[in-house]
């Protein structure tokens, strides 16, 4: 009697060897065109042109169909979300401010420039109100260097954080955030940029680490990035772009939908002009703790030693080690 090992499905011996994981010794039917694919090529290239072929993914018209924001705004945040775990960015200190304040060599060519408008029409309103705006963008300049300063600052103590690294982080725009992007790139940091997509063109700062600027179509899941991992809040003089961050991560605060964190504004005198938080305490709509979820500081160093300040008395020191580089 023959050996059961010798035969056709019986023993290791038996086993066929595996196939191919994408090529076939005779191809699938299905792989050769049929005799009416062959008379009638333009129907078929038509066919494989039309939209209704393309795989779902692929459609870019679908995608961006009403029915379909559901799907973009999770791979919004998806995207983000594992970029940024991918480059184990932990933690992060962002940065808002406007646009419209450039450094003051900028500003003053500006300036220059409106004086020599008006000088040519002097009875122009309109180009009196323009000279007064840019005069003011000179004096406001200097906040351009205190955020750059500040940049530098969260860039050299950046890799000192105790739960992981911290690095700036701001909306990837000119003005304010780019000049704290600016600082750190200055120092050798990384540091990131969230930039959002607007009718108009526009351009992310030279200064966030490309890696890390990512553009965003939505500005709810821009901000959710904003907060998910942000140690602190410091806001520059702005405008409603501005005033609609701050007022944001006021709101989570104060309702602890968020877990309250340091938010700084910068510049008292100008933010006890744009809002009055003791007006608002007298009259009813916040409460007296509320107007402690926020504080003012005029330099970098009282900046970052107001927020390494405020962790210390939560308890949970933001550092490594001593406080160094501020």
């Amino acid at each position: 009697m023959a050996d059961a090992r010798n035969k056709p499905g019986a023993g290791g011996d038996a086993v066929p060897s595996p196939p191919h994981p994408t090529q076939r010794k005779r191809p699938l039917p299905e792989q050769r065109p049929t005799r009416a694919e062959r008379e009638l090529p333009e129907v078929v290239q038509r066919i494989i042109a039309s939209p209704s072929y393309r795989p779902a993914d692929e459609d870019l018209d679908f995608l961006q169909q009403p029915e379909t924001r559901g799907i973009r705004l999770q791979l919004e945040y998806r995207k983000a979300e594992t970029l940024l775990r991918e480059h184990h960015i932990a933690h992060t200190i962002v940065v808002f401010g406007g646009t419209r304040i450039r450094e003051r060599a900028a500003a003053e060519r500006a300036l220059h420039e409106a004086e020599q408008a008006l000088a040519a029409d002097p009875g122009n309103a309109e180009l009196k109100q323009h000279h007064r705006i840019c005069q003011n963008l000179v004096d406001t300049s200097r906040y351009y260097d205190l955020a750059r300063e500040f940049g530098g600052i969260v860039g050299r103590n950046g890799d000192r954080g105790r739960d992981g690294r911290i690095i700036i982080t701001t909306g990837g725009g000119p003005g304010i955030m780019e000049a704290a992007n600016r600082g750190a790139f200055e120092t050798g940091a990384r540091s990131a940029g969230l930039n959002i997509s607007l009718p108009h063109e526009q351009y992310p700062n030279p200064y966030i680490t490309p890696e890390l600027c990512l553009r965003f179509h939505y500005f709810a899941l821009r901000k959710l990035h904003f907060v998910l991992r942000a140690r602190a809040l410091v806001v520059f003089p702005g405008g409603f772009g501005t005033m609609d961050e701050l007022f944001e991560i006021l709101a989570l605060s104060q309702t602890r939908k968020l877990p309250p964190v340091p938010i700084v504004l910068v510049g008292e005198e100008y933010w006890r002009r744009a809002f009055d938080p003791e007006f608002f305490v007298e009259q009813g709509v916040i409460d007296p703790e509320d107007r402690e979820l926020f504080w003012y500081a005029e330099t970098p160093h009282d900046i970052w030693r107001g927020i390494l300040r405020w962790y210390e008395k939560k308890g949970e020191p933001l550092l490594i080690g001593e406080e160094r580089g501020a």
